[in-house]
């Protein structure tokens, strides 16, 4: 998509829900702060989600008047770049690109407005005085899904389902497989990608999910763990449907109102604090003090972590002990996960 189809975009987006976040002069003391959500946008039920709670939080709790942009399908740079510098000169502080493919707009962008602070989430290749690389362990996260998997899995087949083959997403895969083979070791890690780079659609398509997961569960898995955004829904659905488990990613997803319907079967999740990373940025900034550099979130401070909403997860006593051994042990560092296959 071109830079006049994004621009068409991003009038309609860029402000939200808040009326008066393009500077039209009213309230115009007061803090604000805006998102520019990843691939899939806003009800993506995971990444972006989490990104738009940390947003909601600190209007309710700060006062912050907040904006959002959505991504238009197929862009490039130039039009994230627009997309940044629209929301920089609304007066927006911070300014937050939610996700990796923000990196080159974020580098560009924050040169030209050093006084405003900038979030990149999952990215640490771009750097600067005025950017915050809000980066995660995910790979500790997803070893403790792969020991839950294992332990859950009657088969002894479980798969893994990313959504676009990066180097992120694989270190979603690497924690999980690791998790699975140290409990299990005569376990089979079933694994598949949705897209290549530059196709992003791995990220956005529930329908490839479900293709995937549906394949897997053919194959004989009977947990799935899906790393892949709007895409991972799909792979939920299909797992929910066989009555098999489902392992979400980045929220909750237990409790994301969009799977209610498949809820039942979603057995545990990954959590990112994504949520909190985005608010406590905002709140750096308003503060005075604005986060700068590498800011991490892992095991130990509970930036990444294993939800247990499900109470059919909390009856699983054995699995409980196995996760939480595995988790201090990380902690301790007699574990060390692998952040590659």
């Amino acid at each position: 998509m071109g830079i006049a189809s994004a621009a068409l975009a991003l009038s309609a987006t860029a402000c939200g829900k808040s009326s008066n976040d393009s500077g039209s002069g009213t309230d115009s003391k007061a803090a604000k702060a805006a998102i520019a959500y990843d691939i899939g946008g806003r009800g993506d039920q995971s990444f972006n989600d989490a990104a738009y709670a940390g947003l909601k939080k600190a209007e309710d709790e700060l006062g912050v008047k907040g904006s959002e942009a959505e991504p238009s399908e197929g862009e490039g740079d130039a039009d994230k770049v627009q997309r940044l510098t629209a929301l920089a000169r609304a007066g927006n502080n911070p300014v937050i690109g939610v996700g990796f493919a923000y990196a080159p707009a974020i580098e560009k962008v924050a040169k030209s407005y050093p006084n405003t602070t900038f979030g990149l989430i999952d990215d640490t290749s771009k750097t600067g005085k005025n950017i915050a690389n809000l980066v995660f362990n995910e790979e500790q996260g997803s070893y403790l899904a792969g020991v839950a998997a294992a332990k859950a899995s009657k088969t002894g087949t479980v798969g893994f389902i990313g959504g676009v083959e990066v180097p992120l997403i694989k270190k979603f895969e690497a924690g999980f497989a690791q998790g699975v083979k140290d409990t299990n070791p005569k376990a089979k890690v079933l694994v598949q990608y949705l897209t290549q780079p530059p196709n992003f659609d791995g990220f956005a398509k529930p329908d490839l999910g479900k293709a995937a997961a549906q394949g897997q569960l053919d194959k004989g898995a009977d947990v799935i763990y899906a790393a892949a955004g709007l895409a991972g829904s799909g792979s939920i659905e299909a797992a929910a449907t066989a009555g098999k488990w489902a392992i979400g990613v980045d929220s909750d997803q237990y409790n994301q109102a969009g799977l209610a319907s498949y809820k039942a079967k979603i057995l545990t999740s990954v959590t990112k604090d994504v949520s909190d990373s985005v608010y406590n940025l905002i709140k750096s900034v308003k503060d005075g003090k604005p986060q700068t550099g590498e800011i991490r979130y892992g095991l130990a401070t509970d930036g990444v972590g294993l939800a247990d909403s499900n109470p059919e997860y909390k009856k699983m006593t054995d699995l409980i002990a196995a996760v939480d051994k595995a988790k201090k042990d990380i902690i301790d560092g007699k574990i060390t996960v692998k952040t590659a296959p």
